[in-house]
């Protein structure tokens, strides 16, 4: 009787004990996946969120290679395309010195004094006149050239004459009107293509400015032509500026292709 209630107290026992550790594993496993959940969503949020401190990742060596080879081709690229140009200016200023060097301008002709600008592509030719006046003239270089068509029986196609524009001012004495001849200089004569009369500062004294010189009756264009001819405004003083001018060209390009080069070369 006393063994049969020992086996009963031990076996409610035991039931007790099994239990008690069952809601222990419950317990247990519930926690564990509590934590579980926790920690993948966090992952999850951190994948999803945009990193503040992105780390670049290095590039690999085959794309670092094609950089380098690129540029390698442009550095010699550009190399080859300094060499060339270098090599043409170096060319074309020696064939200049050695077979068509331009010769020291001219300070003086007739009785006007030149003033010259290097870099600059006018001249001033400045003189004095009988009756206490002055005469200034201004040229331009080689403006354009105009086709003409050749004379004579035989004679087939065009020639190409170039000219120099010139303006010529002329005044009489301190705070005088000034007389100024707009002109074309051919290779070997001087035409005149206007008249204006202007007033000391250049402003046109009248308004009105006169007919075109070709429309004056001729004596009178023969008068102004004699009254600049008076003063040494010539066809000789057309030839010297034509001469001047291509002297004047070939310095100048000289000194322009000595520029680039020194440009290129730094």
């Amino acid at each position: 009787m006393l063994l049969s209630q020992s086996k009963t107290l031990l076996r409610t026992r035991m039931q007790k004990n099994y239990r008690l550790m069952a809601r222990l594993v419950q317990v247990a496993r519930r926690i564990f996946l509590f934590k579980s959940s926790s920690s993948c969503s966090q992952a999850l949020i951190s994948r999803l969120q945009p990193n503040p401190h992105p780390i670049e990742k290095p590039l690999c060596s085959s794309v670092k290679q094609v950089l380098r080879t690129r540029n390698y081709i442009n550095e010699m690229r550009h190399s080859a395309v300094d060499a060339n140009i270098l090599r043409m200016l170096r060319s074309e200023i020696q064939y200049e010195y050695e077979y068509s060097r331009p010769q020291k301008p001219a300070t003086e002709v007739y009785s006007f004094i030149v003033e010259d600008r290097p870099g600059e592509q006018w001249i001033r030719l400045r003189g004095k006149c009988e009756d206490e006046g002055e005469i200034k003239i201004e040229a331009t270089m080689f403006d354009e050239s105009i086709s003409v068509r050749k004379s004579g029986y035989d004679a087939k196609g065009e020639d190409v004459q170039p000219h120099i524009n010139v303006i010529v001012d002329i005044s009489k004495g301190e705070g005088s009107d000034v007389m100024e001849f707009v002109c074309m200089a051919w290779s070997d004569y001087l035409e005149i293509q206007r008249v204006f009369m202007l007033q000391r500062d250049g402003i046109p004294a009248r308004s009105y400015v006169g007919r075109n010189f070709k429309k004056l009756s001729e004596d009178l264009q023969d008068a102004l032509q004699e009254f600049l001819e008076a003063r040494g405004v010539n066809d000789e003083l057309a030839v010297f500026l034509h001469e001047y001018m291509i002297n004047k060209d070939k310095t100048e390009l000289i000194r322009w292709m000595g520029t680039a080069k020194s440009f290129i070369e730094k």
